[in-house]
């Protein structure tokens, strides 16, 4: 099944990376994992983000996720969220139009104090249900065919991002933007290896 489950806009500052805005589209997940599956996405989105090198595009692979990030040079940063079989090239081309839709709007100037409630950004959502096809979505953006000789980085999985001696588990276990029903949540997806890796 070909499907976009996340399109997000964040800004990569001096120490993490900050929300700015994004949009989500779990049904396919049961309604009492959404909040969960949410927050895990989340989660590792910011992480990739954080651990991705300003003007440069890498796709990371968890489970049957692809996580595909692009942070521009100016610390702008944008994530989609897709399942394996969705075409790379489009979630880039995606990604590079959102970000600069995102800045024509809202000045470089005011991303550092932006705060996620405060932006009124609906591109995301209308995106994200356009681009669920994306052999139609692709016929919109085959003009950006330099895209195609940008070099984006595949991970297998999201251990390969993480920076030497950290495991997934720890920072899981750390982290703050995570309740203790989603640490929960990933630690029984991770027993049991069903299929909702987030």
């Amino acid at each position: 099944m070909v499907k976009v489950y996340c399109i997000s806009v964040l800004y990569k500052g001096p120490s993490n990376a900050k929300w700015l805005k994004s949009a989500f589209d779990l049904q396919s997940f049961s309604f009492f994992q959404r909040g969960s599956v949410q927050e895990f996405m989340s989660f590792f989105c910011k992480t990739i983000v954080e651990r991705t090198i300003p003007a440069s595009r890498q796709t990371v692979k968890e489970g049957e996720y692809l996580c595909h990030v692009y942070v521009r040079a100016d610390n702008l940063a944008g994530v989609v969220v897709t399942d394996h079989e969705y075409p790379s090239r489009v979630s880039h081309t995606l990604i590079t139009k959102i970000l600069d839709e995102f800045q024509a709007k809202f000045p470089a100037a005011n991303w550092p104090a932006l705060e996620e409630r405060d932006v009124v950004f609906p591109q995301l959502n209308t995106y994200l249900a356009k681009y669920q096809n994306p052999s139609e979505a692709d016929a919109l953006t085959k003009i950006q065919e330099d895209l195609d000789e940008t070099k984006i980085i595949l991970h297998n999985t999201i251990q390969a991002v993480l920076e030497r001696g950290e495991k997934l588990d720890d920072l899981v276990s750390k982290s703050e933007g995570l309740s203790i029903q989603s640490k929960a949540f990933y630690k029984t997806a991770k027993k049991t290896n069903s299929c909702c890796n987030f």
